[in-house]
């Protein structure tokens, strides 16, 4: 006999002693924006930053997710600060890398009237110049402009000096994201 009376005749499986499943918590992505790239299980952070290279917003994805699909969620979320009045939603020129170009962020950012500095990257270069004359003109790129692309890489680098976003040490997303924001609080306190 056991404690207190009871009679153990075998123990619980561990599929008993548990409750029932729990899926992600609320708000939460099922797969905690994380996910596998080569190396290993990682989150991947979209982000804006302005020329002072500070973050304007952000979208966290599996570390497998592509870069564009991001690009709409992360211009959605963008609010450029002014001197006195409301943020502006539409800043006056975007730089991205080869990874943007595509036709439909192009067109998103055309009908904001938001510049783009977005390099084509061989193949999209290839299949334009092989249809010919149906093949279009090769879009606006501005060389010296994109020569500041490089604030976005050092937004990123500022923000994983915390270690806590470096080594992704929260299992949910909204924990993560949250990190995010404190650090950019941060920076742009420091001014």
């Amino acid at each position: 006999m056991g404690r207190r009376g009871r009679l153990y005749d075998r123990p619980r499986s561990p599929a008993c002693r548990r409750g029932p499943s729990k899926g992600a918590p609320a708000g939460e992505p099922d797969d905690h924006a994380l996910g596998r790239s080569r190396g290993g299980l990682t989150t991947k952070i979209h982000l804006a930053a302005d020329s002072r290279c500070r973050p304007l917003a952000f979208v966290i994805t599996p570390g497998q997710a592509g870069d564009a699909p991001a690009f709409i969620q992360v211009m959605d979320r963008v609010r450029v600060p002014r001197p006195v009045g409301r943020p502006r939603t539409t800043p006056d020129v975007v730089l991205a890398d080869k990874a943007y170009s595509s036709r439909a962020i192009r067109i998103s950012l055309r009908r904001r009237r938001i510049r783009a500095v977005i390099p084509q990257p061989a193949d999209q270069i290839a299949n334009r110049k092989k249809r010919g004359r149906s093949g279009g003109r090769p879009p606006v790129f501005d060389r010296e402009a994109y020569k500041q692309r490089n604030t976005v890489e050092r937004c990123i680098n500022k923000l994983k000096q915390w270690r806590g976003l470096a080594t992704h040490y929260d299992k949910t997303a909204t924990i993560y994201l949250a990190g995010l924001h404190l650090a950019a609080i941060f920076i742009w306190s420091a001014r």
